[in-house]
């Protein structure tokens, strides 16, 4: 019996202490211990030899949705599913073209559901650098000269289908474009591969490869313009160029001296004059102009050189997206005087909350802009493509 009594009062596991004596019986406290470590024992073995678990092991994987076994023939568990794919279930509304925060529903063991947060920013959408150089066929006319842009069927037009994406954001923004692009292929190849996607490129009709230009300048992430020349004071001694727009040719004339520079090349989403402080100041001269690019969708970036133009009133009469120069960056080829522009533009865009700066593809300048951008980001400001700051009479 005392070897009985020693076996019982052994904890599970143990070795029964030392002290305790081997002659001493079995009391009723004792024996009540003994029932009672039975009873536990008993009740973890039946634990133990259920069918099922209380909980099942990829249940409490708060990573693994919950499966519910139906009650005819069980269907294979679906995989999991990858994060990626997880459909957003409400979106918090922000302004249109800033970055959106979306709110993701998602299950996570047994309790209640947790929300992701996924932000979308609209800067990193909406062009492929792959594809930006190929020309969508709806917004193209044949013409004996080459491709001329035009408003494809469904309203849509080179403006917006061309521009570069921006933030969106409210803060200060400096638009720059730089001209003269395709006159001197060294040049043209050194701005496009030096100066920051977000500069606008403005090309030359009378260049030479402008198509070949053009792909490379947009395979870089660059907004580009097409430069038309207009009769200057003092013309034909100063003198734009070929096919210029002159004030006494008949509108007809004119027109098709613009549709040639228009023909030149593709991709763009408007036009810059190129000189032109007699013909901009002539109302008569400018109304076809204007009109024939509100009618194809385009642009107008007038470069501020004449205080006297009358593009402002027609480009709102005729529906054409436009956009004033604020300063010319690099009338003294100098550094110094450059940076000098430049930061004067910047407080322009701190003031007003946008500026606009026009340059020429001379080496300093390209040099210069570059240099000067990347330190102007990191003072917040940020660089846009030009139809960032246009005026659109379509959009209100």
């Amino acid at each position: 019996m005392a070897d009985i009594g020693k076996d019982i009062e052994r904890p599970l596991g143990q070795s029964l202490p030392a002290k305790r004596s081997a002659r001493r019986g079995i009391g009723g406290g004792t024996l009540a211990a003994a029932v009672a470590v039975l009873a536990v024992i008993g009740v973890s073995g039946a634990i133990a030899l259920r069918e099922k678990p209380f909980r099942k092991p990829e249940e409490v994987a708060v990573s693994t949705p919950k499966v519910v076994a139906a009650p005819a023939t069980p269907a294979p568990p679906p995989a999991p599913a990858p994060v990626a794919a997880t459909t957003p279930q409400a979106s918090t509304p922000m302004k249109s073209g800033g970055p959106q925060i979306i709110h993701v529903q998602t299950e996570e063991g047994d309790g209640p559901p947790k929300a992701a947060i996924v932000i979308r920013d609209p800067s990193t959408l909406g062009q492929n650098l792959k594809i930006a150089h190929i020309p969508d066929r709806a917004l193209i006319e044949a013409s004996d000269t080459g491709p001329l842009p035009m408003r494809s069927a469904d309203g849509r037009r080179p403006f917006d289908v061309y521009a570069r994406p921006w933030s969106g954001a409210r803060g200060a923004r400096v638009a720059i474009v730089i001209g003269g692009l395709a006159v001197s292929q060294t040049g043209t190849q050194a701005a496009i591969a030096k100066l920051p996607a977000e500069v606008t490129l403005a090309f030359a009709p009378q260049g030479n490869s402008i198509g070949r230009w053009m792909q490379a300048a947009r395979q870089s992430g660059h907004e580009i313009v097409m430069q038309v020349p207009l009769e200057p004071f003092d013309y034909p001694n100063v003198n734009p160029g070929r096919n210029t727009l002159t004030v006494s040719a008949s509108p007809d004339e004119n027109l098709k001296s613009l549709r040639w520079a228009l023909s030149r090349t593709t991709n763009y989403t408007g036009v810059m004059n190129y000189m032109g402080a007699r013909f901009s100041a002539d109302t008569k001269a400018m109304e076809p102009f204007m009109a024939e690019l509100g009618k194809r969708g385009l642009a107008y970036v007038d470069d501020g050189s004449s205080a006297r133009s009358v593009a402002p009133g027609l480009a709102l009469k005729d529906g054409v997206p436009f956009v004033a120069g604020d300063m010319a960056i690099d009338a003294v080829q100098d550094r110094g005087e450059i940076l000098k522009k430049l930061d004067s533009l910047e407080a322009t865009a701190r003031a007003k909350g946008s500026a606009v700066g026009i340059g020429s593809a001379f080496d300093i300048t390209v040099d210069t802009v570059t240099s000067w951008i990347a330190e102007a980001k990191k003072r917040g400001i940020e660089i846009v493509p030009i139809s960032a700051v246009a005026i659109d009479p379509q959009k209100g």
